[in-house]
Order: C-alpha cells, then sequence, then structure tokens
C-alpha cells in the first residue's frame, strides 16, 4: 500500500502525502464499474492512483455524453465540491480502464484544508482544469459536427491509453457523444473509407 502511495502524482509534500496515505481506503476497479452514480451519496473523494475514470452526465431518457476523463494523479473536484455542501452525485463515474483509487473520506477534507493550504491549491488547480474541459466540451456540441466530435473522442481516448488502437464499442461511443450507435457507426464507416481509421471487431485504430 505503501509504494502505491508513491506513484501518485500530487505535487504535494510528502508530509501531506503520508496523511493521504494514511487516511484513504484503496480499492481497485476493472473496466467498466460504475464507482459512482448520479444521485448517489457522496461519502469520499475518489482519488486515481492508477488507470483512468469517464464521467458521464445522463439524461432522464436515458441518453449520455461524456464531459471528462480523471487521470492517474487527478482528483473528481465536483466529489469534493458536492461533498462539503452535502450534496448528492451530479454525475457518473465509471471506470475507463482498469484503475487503483483512493478513497478520502469527506469529513477528512477540512481537516486537510485547514492544516494543508498546498491541498486547497491543488484542487483549485483542478477544478480550473474541469472548468476548461467542460468548456471544450459546451464548444464541441455547439459548434462541431459529430463526425468531428468523434475523431476528437477517438483521439482523446488513444491518448489516454497511449495505444492508436482502442478497445470501445460503437455503443459506447454513442453514449459519450450524445448521440445514437447508428450515427455512429455510419460515421465511422466514412471515416474508414477516407483513411482515418481501421475497423475491428470491438476495436478501433488511428491510421492518422
Amino acid at each position: 500500500m505503501t509504494s502505491s502511495a508513491q506513484s501518485i502524482e500530487f505535487r504535494v509534500s510528502k508530509e501531506l502525502k503520508a496523511k493521504l496515505l494514511e487516511w484513504s481506503i484503496v480499492k481497485t476497479y476493472k473496466e467498466g464499474d460504475v464507482i459512482l452514480n448520479e444521485n448517489a451519496h457522496i461519502r469520499s473523494i475518489p482519488m486515481v492512483n492508477r488507470g483512468s475514470i469517464r464521467v458521464m452526465r445522463t439524461e432522464k431518457d436515458g441518453r449520455e455524453i461524456l464531459l471528462y476523463y480523471i487521470k492517474a494523479g487527478e482528483s473528481c473536484v465536483m466529489s469534493f465540491l458536492g461533498g462539503l455542501h452535502n450534496e448528492t452525485s451530479k454525475l457518473k463515474a465509471e471506470v475507463e480502464e482498469d484503475a487503483e483509487i483512493w478513497f478520502l473520506p469527506i469529513d477528512k477534507v477540512p481537516l486537510l484544508m485547514r492544516d494543508y493550504p498546498e491541498w486547497l491549491d491543488y484542487i483549485f488547480k483542478l477544478y480550473h482544469k474541469r472548468f476548461e474541459e467542460l468548456l471544450e466540451v459546451i464548444n464541441a456540441v455547439a459548434f462541431k459536427k459529430v463526425d468531428e466530435r468523434l475523431l476528437l473522442l477517438l483521439n482523446k481516448k488513444a491518448e489516454l491509453s497511449q495505444n492508436k488502437t482502442i478497445s470501445v464499442t460503437h455503443e459506447q461511443l454513442a453514449n459519450e457523444l450524445g448521440t445514437a450507435r447508428v450515427v455512429v457507426s455510419r460515421l465511422l464507416k466514412q471515416l474508414e473509407i477516407g483513411g482515418a481509421v481501421k475497423l475491428g471487431r470491438n476495436r478501433i485504430t488511428l491510421l492518422q
């Protein structure tokens, strides 16, 4: 457990890392596992040590849209804010790649804020990053065509996994884009004809 702690890329002091290690609960998850559902009570803040999480917003009709990813060394600022104000989750968090996650109990957060100003600085930096990512989502939905958004999503997944070949279904891509599976399948076929991707069974390889 101690060795895992050192791989979390929090740019904070050794003293704060030790405190996070002391107070956190470590759990491992497989790809596709849901670690937080909408309307669930927030009892702890997840910090990703290994793997990644995708954060989604779900509408009443079941449609979803990807908001952002939480990568290794990052935390969920929305959980931070919701937990402090005793609110339920407004988002769904699902494991993108097999992950090891640290859960910091929400009642420890005020103590860290009081004793470690660098912890609050870390949260503010994450908040700024998430705000910029949400602006990108708004910009893409408002001004980009679905095929452009699809290609952007594929490139983001390739960057996240550091692999040009992505294991993903058309249904999952449709959910993350907030569109229909048939639309994604048609656009992927067009991208393949155009030489941008190579399609396989639940696999897509970026060629450009």
